[in-house]
Formats: structure tokens, C-alpha cells, sequence
């Protein structure tokens, strides 16, 4: 293993919390900035992977939080005339395989209890703004009223899509966008469990899309419910119309496409309660220096198409406590990260800006195309499995796979 290191950690959400678990453990000390004063459970649904899960149970957290969700077998994907584009059954990769519909608050209050009983530092309430190099090459943390934290030897960078620090690598290439379409989302209770064993989506064109997610039963202070989430397909610069607009003429429109959730819409009583997420596309070259090392969405952002964010930053904190245990040096071990998962994320990035137009864009064209294409593939074993094992989270390449962590 790499000597003990000090370790500061920019973020405590899933990479971050993740990334302090794993280094905690192995040794180091490790102290978390989180620029939130209190962090609380927050967010709607995600999909966990059976990759983000197999890093979940090298965690040991894996068991309390599949019980807080609800077990995924299938996504289907159908037209609002009810033609089929695409049914992946988990199964059909391998026996058992699932994913996980679970409420993101789910995930973070595991994750940040499990960092609380660690011998971790937990700094809440602390921006952070810039990375300062002392004169021995170590790091401070600067924080937006100017006090510098540190210094440390490694600083791992984990707050977010829209972080500040990357700004204090310019000679790694990067770029950094917003889409033009992102989601309104709502959180509907589900008492008689109308909703479970699959991920629902129903397209009209490219520019209509409604998805309905089994979420299990929510963070801890939560009703106990089973829930569902909501979400609608929405161009950014037509959010602000889409709130003065008729409430009851929008549910209509969301009904015709899917009548049975009408338990769900008749939870919406003003627009309020739908809350707009925005989609960042972010790029590096490398995800390292000789002693920074970014993960998560600050250093790999996607449009949620593939449902793979959460699931690659834990992925991201595994792998990286893994290359620090190999006993090289720091700045070789960083380097092995970025080679480990180049062909990882890659693959990720480059399928979800690909598939993204396809559902989401003012071209009417590519949705036609999206139809054809994808209903004949999903209807080739070959070409079906290809997707489900994508879906799964589980490619580097077209005939490639990652691996695993063992416990599995």
C-alpha cells in the first residue's frame, strides 16, 4: 500500500462519502469539506446498477439499502401508441442480475452514517473555492471566506458537476457543458403498489418524454410509503413557461400517455412540487495530477440516459482506493486510476451524448430513427444483451466488460 497519506476530500456525496469510507479503512487519514452546514437526505430516483451495488457490499452497506428499495428486472420503453422500443430484462445477462429504484436520499444518508462512524474529520459548512500549493507541494483547501484547510497530501476532488476546482488544473483538458434538456421530477407515494419490478418510460417523438420509477420507501424520516418517481422530459428555456401554464391541461397530456398514473399526478396540486433538474456533459482528458485525483461527476458528468452517475462514482471511490493499495507511489497510483478507468467512463460518455439526442432534442427525425433502430435491436439476442449489459453498467467496449469487485 501506498504509505499513509493525509487525504482531504472535496464533497461528501455518493464518490466522496464512498472515496472517505474506502480510504478510512484502508489507513489514511482523511478529512471530507462539504460545503452544505447540515446535509440532509434530498432528490429524487435513481437507478442503482448491479455495478454500483457490488461497491455497496464492499462497503457492507449493500443489505440496508436494497431493503429501502425497490428491485428493478426490466426497463421498458414503449411509444405513447404503445409500440415497443426496448425491453432489457436483467435476467437475460444472468441469472438473479437486478438493478435497484432507490430514493437518492436513500443513498446519501447510508453513505455519510457509514463516513460519521469512521475515523474521519467531517468538516461541514465549508466551500470549497481553490486548491492552494504549499512550498513541500502539498495541498490547502481554500474555502469561500478565505481560510485555507491542510494541508494535505492528496486532495480528492468530488463536489460535483459544477465544481470550482478543476479550474486549478489547467493543463489537464477539459470541457464543461449544460444540456438543453433536463427533467421535472416528482416523488408520489404508492400505497397499493401499483408500481414495482420496472422502470417505465413512454416517448412521443424526442420531445415528450414521461419515466416511472419504483423508489422504494424513502429516507429514514420519510413516511415509510412505498414510492415512486416521476419524471418529464423538459427543454431548460421552457421551464418557466411550463409553470405558468395550466396544471390540469399538463396532466391531461401526461394521462393520455399513461392512464394508470393517475394516483401519482392527483399528488400534484401546483407546479411548485415539481422540481427541474439540469444535466451537465463534463470532459477530461486525465482525471489526475501527481497528487489531485477528481471522481464523480466532477470529473465525468453525463446526461442521466443510461442512469449510470451514481453508479460510476462508486465505482470511481473503489477503484481508487484499490490503486492506492497497490504500493507504488502516490503519483503512480493516481496514473493507474485514470488508465483504470478510462475505457470505463469513455465508454459511458460517449453512449450517453449519443443516446441523449435520440430522446431528447428538437430534430423529430432522430426520434423516428430511435424507434426503427432501436425496436429492431432489441429484438436481436446479440444486439439486446449488448444493451442490457450497458444498461447493467458493466461495459468498457463492445466486447469488453469491467470487473467487479470480488465480494459479489
Amino acid at each position: 500500500m501506498v504509505r499513509p497519506l493525509d487525504i482531504g476530500i472535496v464533497g461528501c456525496g455518493t464518490a466522496g462519502g464512498a472515496a472517505a469510507i474506502f480510504l478510512a479503512r484502508a489507513g489514511h487519514e482523511v478529512t471530507v469539506y462539504e460545503r452544505v452546514e447540515d446535509p440532509r437526505p434530498i432528490g429524487a430516483g435513481i437507478v442503482m446498477q448491479p455495478t454500483g451495488l457490488s461497491v455497496l457490499a464492499e462497503l457492507g452497506l449493500k443489505d440496508e439499502i436494497v431493503a429501502r428499495g425497490a428491485r428493478i428486472d426490466r426497463l421498458r420503453c414503449e411509444t405513447h401508441a404503445k409500440k415497443k422500443i426496448v425491453h432489457l430484462e436483467y435476467a437475460d445477462l444472468e441469472p438473479g442480475l437486478f438493478g435497484l429504484g432507490l430514493h437518492r436520499g436513500v443513498l446519501f444518508e447510508s453513505l455519510f452514517d457509514a463516513v460519521k462512524r469512521e475515523r474521519v474529520r467531517l468538516r461541514c459548512g465549508v466551500a470549497a473555492e481553490d486548491l492552494s500549493r504549499a512550498p513541500s507541494d502539498r495541498l490547502f483547501v481554500k474555502s469561500a471566506d478565505g481560510d485555507f484547510h491542510g494541508p494535505h497530501d492528496l486532495v480528492v476532488v468530488a463536489d460535483g458537476a459544477r465544481s470550482r476546482l478543476r479550474d486549478d488544473t489547467p493543463h489537464l483538458g477539459k470541457s464543461i457543458s449544460q444540456y438543453a434538456w433536463g427533467a421535472l421530477w416528482f416523488v408520489a407515494e404508492d400505497p397499493e403498489r401499483r408500481f414495482h419490478s420496472e422502470l417505465h418510460q413512454i416517448v412521443r417523438g424526442n420531445r415528450r418524454m414521461l419515466g416511472l420509477l419504483p423508489t422504494g420507501v424513502g429516507p429514514r424520516a420519510s413516511s415509510g410509503a412505498p414510492l415512486v418517481s416521476l419524471y418529464w422530459s423538459i427543454r431548460g428555456d421552457e421551464v418557466e413557461a411550463w409553470k405558468r401554464s395550466d396544471l390540469a391541461a399538463w396532466k391531461d397530456e401526461v394521462l393520455a400517455y399513461a392512464p394508470h398514473a393517475e394516483p401519482l399526478l392527483a399528488q400534484i396540486d401546483a407546479h411548485e412540487q415539481m422540481l427541474f433538474a439540469v444535466y451537465h456533459d463534463v470532459t477530461m482528458s486525465r482525471w489526475n495530477t501527481h497528487n489531485v485525483v477528481y471522481l464523480g461527476d466532477a470529473a465525468h458528468a453525463m446526461s442521466p440516459q443510461l442512469g449510470q452517475g451514481c453508479n460510476l462514482a462508486l465505482f470511481d471511490a473503489w477503484t481508487l482506493a484499490e490503486c492506492l493499495a497497490d504500493g507504488v507511489h502516490l503519483c503512480d497510483a493516481l496514473s493507474a486510476y485514470s488508465a483504470a478507468r478510462a475505457d470505463h467512463l469513455r465508454f459511458y460518455q460517449y453512449a450517453t451524448r449519443w443516446l441523449t439526442p435520440l430522446f431528447q432534442s428538437d430534430l423529430a427525425a432522430l426520434g423516428l430513427l430511435r424507434d426503427v433502430v432501436m425496436s429492431t435491436m432489441t429484438r436481436v439476442p446479440f444486439a439486446n444483451r449488448m444493451m442490457t449489459a450497458s444498461m447493467a453498467g458493466t461495459m468498457t467496449g463492445v466486447f469488453s466488460r469491467v470487473k467487479l469487485p470480488p465480494s459479489r
